[in-house]
Formats: structure tokens, C-alpha cells, sequence
């Protein structure tokens, strides 16, 4: 697994600084993807090494979002156990462009998950039409935060 770079966020999960790695290889290709240079084989290997200097590069986030990793949810997993084993106090995220299928061995590890392909007629998680879901992860029960993500005009 690679990944192409990072960047601390407010948006990506409610209520959190997190720091979004950003891998590449996507097999989805969702028509419309606002992130098409991440279906290459580009970037700096990510193992459990790796994203361990990476957070401590950056002190001061409440939490780890994987943006992507679909073609190998075993190691998505393995990532975010080492997280919760090495930094208790961090949640852990995963942006997924699959369904909920493919996330069941990665579940365990994590607090939120976003699921769902990109589809242009429906729009992202802002829009009240996505078809895409951002769930809280409970000991394994989803809590549907998709809302949160909605603009409020007032």
C-alpha cells in the first residue's frame, strides 16, 4: 500500500482534527472522482512504521482517516490496530468507496467509516441526495452521521 500525502482536516470527520492520508491504487474509478491521481501505483510506501512517524509528525489531532485503501481492506485493518495499539487516545477513520461489505475485519479498528461510490447525480456527503453514508462506529453498531455533513443555511 502507498500513499501520496497528508493534510490535517476539519471537514472530513464531525467534531475531529484529523489527519487524512491520502492512498493511492483506488480500484473503484468512480466517474466524476475529485481525487483521480490516487487510481495510480504513485506515492511513499505506508506500513505500520510509516504511519506511526507520520501522526507524530503531527501533533495535536484527535484522529487517523485512511482516504481509500479499497484494494486491500486486510491491511486497512492492520493499519488502524496499530493506531488504536500505539495511540489509544486517537479515533480512527476510513473512507471507503466500497460498501459496508468490505469493511467487516476493518470494523473492529474503527470509530467512523465513510462508505459508498462517488455518483455525480447524487453528489457527495453534502448533498441531500448522496448516495454515500458516514457512519460512528460503536463496538461494531453504526449510528448514521451522514447528516452532519449537511449545509445548514442558517
Amino acid at each position: 500500500m502507498k500513499y501520496v500525502d497528508t493534510k490535517v482536516v476539519f471537514r472530513e470527520v464531525p467534531d475531529e482534527i484529523t489527519l487524512a492520508v491520502n492512498i493511492s491504487g483506488c480500484p473503484v474509478g468512480c466517474k466524476g472522482c475529485h481525487s483521480k491521481y490516487l487510481a495510480g501505483d504513485i506515492g511513499e510506501p505506508l506500513d505500520e512504521s510509516s504511519l506511526n512517524a507520520l501522526i507524530e509528525a503531527n501533533p495535536g489531532i484527535s484522529c487517523v482517516s485512511l482516504m481509500g485503501g479499497d484494494a486491500d481492506p486486510s491491511f486497512v485493518a492492520v493499519l488502524c490496530r496499530s493506531v488504536k495499539t500505539l495511540h489509544p487516545e486517537l479515533k480512527t477513520c476510513w473512507y471507503s468507496g466500497r460498501g459496508l461489505e468490505q469493511a467487516g475485519e476493518v470494523l473492529p479498528w474503527l470509530d467512523f467509516i465513510k462508505v459508498g461510490p462517488y455518483d455525480e447525480q447524487a453528489g457527495p456527503l453534502d448533498s441531500p441526495t448522496t448516495n454515500q453514508r458516514f457512519y460512528r462506529v460503536n463496538n461494531e453498531e453504526l449510528e448514521d452521521w451522514t447528516s452532519k455533513f449537511l449545509k445548514k443555511l442558517f
